[in-house]
């Protein structure tokens, strides 16, 4: 590997920066009290092309790799936390299936308006009943000559409440499931049928929607399953697919998250004084800051690392999940770190830090568990 990165990326790389520093840091607290972006950040958001890093220029995307995309969320994460997550269900889990499966057709009807960020997609798996275990959804979609009627419900879906498009998977076989029986679908808002449930209140990502789906007797045409009438029962392979990259740029994100947690701790070291000094000089501090040091730094190779492997063309099934378990977890224990340095003040709300050590937590549970990764590894050592 080259472990140089060319000049073009590290301009994106500090454009992102100016962009978390001047933009979105002064407004931090206002997006945790509100519990929403400003419409003005999100308009920011589109003029960069953030809604399209991954999607091809061809259909009006950045058409960045993978490396260069880690590296902007990365960035982006040094912020609010939320405010990847407006722009992720596009360029990964809600936008990747039709990229990725999708027929000429879809691309160019659908791609387009993900890559400016004029249609938000969302993508919906998770059930009430079904959380890690994907191949047990019940949400079923019976065929009725031209068109599919959908029942069946969704939660804790990232940007439900605004979605334009949901990525939908769905049963189509009961018998079959996961082995031919599921199908990805394109449903439109508006859709007979298709509503928006309950707002989830959750432990933090403020700012952040999450919502439950429903869908009634919800009628969608057989040209929006996602590859066309040749991928019905296919849709868990396409599930799958998208999951092994939002795993990556989820580990991307907990890097960024994590070196903001350590900036601010480090900050805080030479600045708190006691016993008449400033509780940098004190070892067992030291001891906090080097080993949160360390933890950042191997991330952030790790993820960087399965970036570019998979910009190789090779596939990283296990790598993604190494670096989802190892980042996501990673950040949990600076984030426990730096609030510990801070001390008291670490765990009122004035303090960033306190946001951030909340924020930590979700990332070890959705794109996947740190169980399900384990098992995802261990599946991949002893099938190779």
């Amino acid at each position: 590997m080259d472990f140089t990165i060319p000049e073009e990326m590290r301009i994106m790389k500090d454009t992102i920066r100016r962009f978390v520093e001047q933009e979105i840091d002064p407004i931090s607290e206002q997006i945790e009290e509100e519990d929403a972006l400003p419409e003005h950040i999100v308009e920011q958001m589109r003029e960069l092309g953030l809604f399209g890093m991954g999607i091809p220029e061809e259909y009006g995307g950045l058409g960045l790799n993978t490396l260069a995309e880690c590296m902007v969320f990365e960035e982006i994460s040094r912020a609010n936390t939320s405010v990847r997550t407006r722009f992720a269900t596009n360029n990964g889990i809600g936008g990747l299936g039709i990229l990725f499966d999708g027929t000429e057709e879809q691309k160019k009807k659908y791609l387009p308006d993900i890559a400016s960020g004029r249609k938000t997609i969302a993508f919906a798996l998770t059930e009430p009943d079904v959380g890690s275990d994907a191949s047990g959804i019940k949400t079923f979609a019976q065929r009725q000559g031209d068109h599919f009627v959908i029942n069946g419900s969704k939660m804790f879906i990232t940007n439900g409440a605004i979605a334009d498009l949901v990525t939908l998977i769905a049963l189509t076989d009961r018998e079959k499931r996961a082995r031919g029986g599921v199908t990805a679908f394109i449903v439109e808002r508006g859709t007979k049928g298709f509503s928006v449930g309950k707002h989830e209140k959750k432990m933090g990502l403020r700012g952040s929607t999450t919502t439950e789906l429903i869908f009634e007797d919800c009628e969608v045409p057989v040209e929006n399953v996602i590859g066309g009438e040749g991928l019905i029962g296919q849709g868990f392979k396409t599930a799958m697919k998208v999951l092994d990259k939002g795993r990556l740029t989820l580990a991307a994100g907990s890097v960024g998250t994590a070196q903001k947690a350590l900036d601010l701790a480090v900050r805080y070291a030479k600045e708190r004084v006691q016993f008449g000094r400033p509780i940098g000089q004190f070892q067992l501090i030291q001891d906090m800051l080097a080993r949160m040091a360390t933890e950042v730094y191997a991330g952030r190779q790790m993820v960087y690392r399965v970036a570019w492997e998979k910009d190789q063309g090779r596939s990283v099934i296990m790598e993604a999940s190494m670096a989802k378990l190892f980042c996501s977890e990673m950040l949990g224990r600076v984030a426990d770190m730096a609030l510990q340095i801070h001390g008291g003040l670490g765990y009122m709300k004035d303090f960033m830090v306190e946001r951030i050590y909340r924020d930590a937590r979700a990332a070890r549970i959705y794109e996947g568990t740190s169980e399900i990764q384990k098992i995802v590894i261990a599946r991949e050592l002893l099938r190779n």
